[in-house]
């Protein structure tokens, strides 16, 4: 099956270059490589200017284009009609050499798959599950792995996902991919990222990554999957292996990451429940606040005071501001 890679990029020059150089040691090389430059400076140009990566075209966008989803969309419109599949890839990721063989091949595998994930490796430590249940660990098929305390706090409030990895809760606030293991298996879920995902190009006739997301477009994978899984179904394969690395350089601040945390999140969840029933709406709200109260808490038992006080601060704000100003929901 033919395909075109999609990356957009934003003041990230020295992080796609490792991605890219990575991509060179494929086993299944991409046919097209897009990638759609948010960048403020000509970093990134210069540096593709001096390495070359076959089948690759590098497009610039101006004000009006920049952004994530925004770029998702330009890209989209540029892709090759030959290509059969489309692959985005965050810029500060760095793939195993057989990521697109593994991925791509899902499509023979799962005919009807209409998106499929890629799995995130450097993250999570998982281990065999053993004969003893520990209490500190969560366990999924044969596997587990240490549980975050913020899920043992919701526990003890009762506030614990009522739904598997990668599918949306009732109340939201779900198990992300992070929480299926490195089995090397395929799992239907309804969500994945973004940053290490591919579509069937056909979905792209239909739907868009919403623009509500703008910037840096925090859940934007989510609002997305959400969409697509109400007409057809998505798939992650963890034999499609990759590291992530966060690179900081690009996000914004952590006031405006704590507000876009707490809107973008309930936007997402009303993407899926439009009228959730009310015991899911308190359950919402006090999973979010008992969030909050976590992260205030970073304040006094981390080096990291100052991003845990904005965040949080942004978080709170976001929080008051939806008694009066509720997202919009977007199509």
């Amino acid at each position: 099956m033919k395909f075109t890679l999609i990356i957009c990029t934003y003041m990230r020059d020295e992080p796609l270059l490792k991605l890219l150089f990575s991509i060179k040691e494929q086993t299944l090389y991409p046919n097209e490589i897009l990638i759609i430059d948010g960048s403020l400076n000509d970093k990134t140009k210069q540096a593709l200017e001096i390495n070359k990566f076959e089948n690759l075209k590098y497009h610039k966008v101006d004000e009006k284009n920049r952004g994530l989803t925004k770029q998702r969309n330009y890209g989209i419109n540029l892709v090759s009609d030959e290509s059969e599949i489309i692959c985005f890839l965050d810029d500060d990721i760095i793939l195993t050499p057989d990521y697109f063989e593994n991925l791509i091949k899902t499509y023979s595998l799962c005919t009807d798959a209409l998106a499929v994930g890629g799995y995130i490796i450097n993250e999570v430590v998982w281990e065999k599950a053993s004969e003893t249940i520990n209490p500190n660990k969560f366990y999924y098929d044969g596997w587990m792995r240490n549980e975050p305390s913020r899920f043992k706090l919701r526990y003890k409030f009762g506030l614990q996902p009522d739904a598997a990895p990668g599918f949306l809760p009732t109340f939201s606030h779900g198990r992300s991919i992070g929480f299926l293991p490195p089995s090397r298996e395929i799992y239907q879920v309804e969500q994945i990222m973004g940053g290490v995902s591919s579509y069937k190009k056909e979905v792209f006739s239909n739907l868009s990554f919403s623009t509500y997301f703008e910037g840096y477009g925090l859940y934007e994978d989510a609002d997305f999957s959400l969409r697509l899984a109400k007409i057809g179904k998505l798939y992650v394969n963890t034999s499609a292996q990759l590291y992530h690395y966060h690179d900081d350089s690009g996000r914004p601040n952590k006031f405006k990451y704590g507000k876009m945390v707490i809107r973008n999140g309930w936007y997402i969840w009303r993407v899926k429940y439009p009228n959730p029933v009310f015991k899911a709406r308190i359950k919402w709200h006090a999973t979010a606040f008992l969030l909050t109260v976590v992260r205030l808490s970073n304040i006094v038992n981390t080096n990291q005071k100052k991003s845990a006080l904005s965040e949080s601060l942004g978080r709170i704000i976001g929080w008051f501001s939806l008694i009066f100003s509720k997202p919009n929901i977007k199509a």
